[in-house]
């Protein structure tokens, strides 16, 4: 059983792949046994002492208690940790890129939170079970918590975080989606939602086949034509950002709210929602009879 390191830093840092590498030990990756903390913190570059979005403690805070809110049904704390996280750590798409914040989240912060989400598990030619690295220091799609803020990014409409649930309730949405570039369009990410709502596709299979089809449709559809998008103010974000450091802790029983941006446009979803209902009719589904 991996506990919280014994040193937990004050503020979030950035460790690089190479530097997390010797930590990743076999003890850890087995669920055994974490690290103090004390060494890997000399491998970690600080970021800005002035700037109150780095504090570990409400990341901390946040972690242990989807720990003990989900501990009967971990999957689902996804849900209910996407939102929150994104909106406790208030950063830009461009701090979210990089890999180095979040591998020292997973491996300096919470590595206990990692093992306790994605257990160890055998893989092909690997009988003996371990936790998949990528949580660690992985893809953003892969990685334990940029999965899940980059999920809150994409699924949120405008300040409103509930899409965001929904979509977490489904981890081959949220697997699928986030490899894609078309999911950047915010009516298509909402209706991918719709979609899942109306119970059109939601199993692995047909999740992929769906992706698959929007994907091939988009070389002769213009998406941003059939359902147009509100231009999105940038002056919306850096306010949310700024006001970080008076920020009050989220609230763990109701949704908090994210950037104040205009919502997508209902009639955008709709048209969409109904154009990929269409599309799913001939989407390639492995397993599906072929549609006469």
């Amino acid at each position: 059983m991996i506990e919280k390191p014994y040193r937990l830093p004050r503020r979030l840092g950035l460790l690089s792949a190479t530097a997390a590498d010797p930590f990743l030990t076999e003890d850890l990756l087995k669920g055994v046994q974490g690290h103090a903390g004390v060494d890997l913190a000399r491998t970690v570059e600080p970021l800005s002492a002035d700037d109150p979005r780095w504090e570990v403690d409400p990341l901390r805070e946040l972690v242990e208690d989807a720990m003990h809110e989900f501990r009967d049904n971990r999957t689902r704390a996804d849900g209910w940790l996407a939102p929150r996280l994104h909106a406790t750590l208030r950063i830009t798409r461009r701090e979210a890129a990089d890999r180095r914040l979040w591998t020292h989240l997973a491996l300096g912060v919470a590595p206990d939170y990692v093992a306790w989400r994605h257990p160890p598990v055998p893989a092909p030619g690997r009988p003996e079970p371990r936790i998949n690295p990528a949580r660690f220091r992985g893809p953003l799609d892969r990685q334990c918590f940029s999965r899940l803020w980059w999920a809150a990014e994409m699924f949120r409409n405008g300040k409103d975080y509930s899409p965001v649930v929904a979509a977490c309730a489904n981890q081959d949405l949220i697997h699928n989606a986030l490899r894609r570039d078309l999911i950047d369009h915010r009516p298509t990410a909402q209706a991918l939602v719709r979609v899942l709502g109306r119970g059109i596709a939601t199993t692995g299979r047909e999740i992929e086949g769906l992706m698959t089809a929007i994907n091939a449709a988009g070389a002769t559809l213009v998406y941003d034509a059939l359902a147009p998008d509100e231009p999105r103010d940038p002056e919306a974000l850096r306010q949310w950002i700024a006001e970080a450091e008076s920020a009050p802790p989220v609230p763990r029983h109701s949704l908090p709210a994210g950037p104040d941006e205009e919502p997508v446009p209902e009639g955008a979803v709709v048209a969409l929602t109904d154009c990929f209902a269409e599309l799913f009719e001939t989407a390639p589904v492995r397993g599906r009879a072929p549609q006469a």
